[in-house]
């Protein structure tokens, strides 16, 4: 009885090691864990099965045996051995008959006859496999396995979705989604060639809606504006700054706005000074006149007048540059010496009081005494006279006025001489034209 029972030992351990050893030596996974008694192979990307009786030194005690098999191993008696599985027949026996009331199957498990040979059966086509839902079914030669599909891992017996998201693989945000991940970048920021980091969008190289210059930055842009333009509210447009609204002072006549700029204008007769004054031009010396060769160009502000070069009144006659009127002539005892034509321009709105023009005396006789007045033209007492000396006297303006508008002013100077019994007097008829403008 004694080998009989050995017999039946060994059986009973060759089927139970048959079972364990005809499992796969690898696991199938995306993840990088394996389970107990497996580790990742990196060159294969698979679970390798960890065989514990070389790496544990003293895996099994005393009289004990140690039979690696994949995620574990056994410790048996020594006595006992591993009798291997036979292999599947390649044809079936001619002398086997169907002797059972069923249909006698006489391939191994996981083959099926067909003619004289015995062949694979796909369990997972047959839809005889036990793999869960989440799982998938892969054929194998006499069995088949149940694997997850990327993105899932084994847990016990389910596929369990593998939350990519939580190792960081993205620069940016991760999206978790059954089975996968998706990366998603900020505004103003792109997927990578490698769909996980994210790189600047250049907005300006893309045409940016800026209207006028556009500066690319991190993760945004910046739109600017040329001189003389002022970004709009949306951030974008580019308006135009209308600077003569802005101040009154930016020229001395008129501010004329235009696209990213303003410009100064003059009025007729005058001209710019640089950008913002103006300056009068002398048409008398510019030639710019239409005066004749019997008169004078007498410049103003403004323009210029053409008066006449020999312009006296009886009964005055002309010698040299003035009128004189001859004692001999009777209508000349009562009237001025002598009458000298002098002409100025002054501008509007000048500040007050103001020195306009100097007399001055060219020839007194010892003893004489001399006084100035306004004799005539002076009706709404413009000016004064003030005496500096004997022989000179200042014109001065004593109320502001505005052009434009002409003055003709007789301005006498009375002389006297006690001694000799003698009074006479010279004028000079100095003609003010005051200007439009200010300038």
């Amino acid at each position: 009885m004694r080998p009989g029972c050995v017999l039946v030992f060994c059986m009973c351990i060759s089927v139970f090691l048959h079972h364990a050893i005809s499992q796969p030596p690898t696991e199938t996974d995306t993840y990088t864990e394996c389970t107990d008694g497996y580790h990742w192979d990196p060159q294969t990307q698979h679970c390798i099965d960890i065989n514990e009786c070389e790496t544990i030194p003293e895996a099994c005690k005393g009289e004990m045996k140690c039979f690696n098999h994949y995620g574990g191993y056994l410790c048996l008696p020594r006595s006992a051995s591993v009798i291997p599985a036979p292999e599947p027949p390649n044809q079936i026996h001619p002398s086997l008959e169907n002797t059972a009331s069923e249909p006698f199957n006489p391939c191994p498990p996981g083959f099926e006859p067909q003619g004289d040979s015995c062949v694979d059966v796909d369990e997972c086509e047959q839809d005889s496999h036990d793999c869960q839902p989440s799982q998938q079914c892969f054929n194998t030669e006499g069995s088949f396995s149940c694997q997850c599909p990327d993105g899932y891992r084994k847990v016990g017996t389910e596929c369990i979705d593998i939350d990519e998201c939580r190792y960081r693989y993205c620069q940016h945000r991760c999206v978790n989604v059954p089975g996968s991940f998706s990366c998603q970048c900020e505004p103003g920021f792109q997927l990578a060639g490698n769909n996980r980091s994210c790189i600047d969008v250049d907005e300006c190289s893309m045409g940016a809606p800026c209207s006028q210059r556009c500066y690319n930055t991190y993760g945004t842009f910046l739109c600017r504006c040329e001189q003389g333009y002022e970004l709009g509210p949306d951030g974008f447009a580019c308006n135009d700054i209308d600077e003569c609204s802005y101040s009154s002072y930016l020229c001395q006549h008129q501010c004329v706005n235009e696209h990213g700029k303003f410009s100064c204008v003059c009025p007729k007769g005058y001209q710019l000074l640089g950008t913002r004054l103006c300056q009068d031009i002398n048409e008398c010396e510019t030639g710019a006149h239409q005066c004749s060769d019997g008169q004078t160009c007498v410049n103003i502000h403004g323009g210029n007048k053409c008066v006449d070069s020999k312009s006296c009144e009886e009964p005055y006659v002309q010698v040299s540059d003035r009128c004189t009127c001859p004692i001999t002539k009777p209508g000349c005892r009562d009237l001025p010496y002598s009458v000298v034509h002098r002409y100025m321009s002054i501008t509007s709105e000048r500040s007050v009081p103001s020195d306009l023009f100097q007399i001055q005396a060219t020839s007194v006789s010892p003893g004489a005494y001399n006084t100035f007045r306004i004799r005539s033209g002076d009706d709404n007492g413009d000016f004064y006279i003030r005496q500096i000396n004997n022989i000179s006297a200042m014109l001065v303006l004593a109320r502001a006025v505005n052009g434009p508008r002409e003055y003709v002013l007789d301005l006498e100077m009375v002389s006297m001489n006690p001694l000799v019994s003698y009074h006479t007097s010279s004028v000079l008829r100095l003609t003010i034209y005051v200007g439009p403008h200010a300038f």
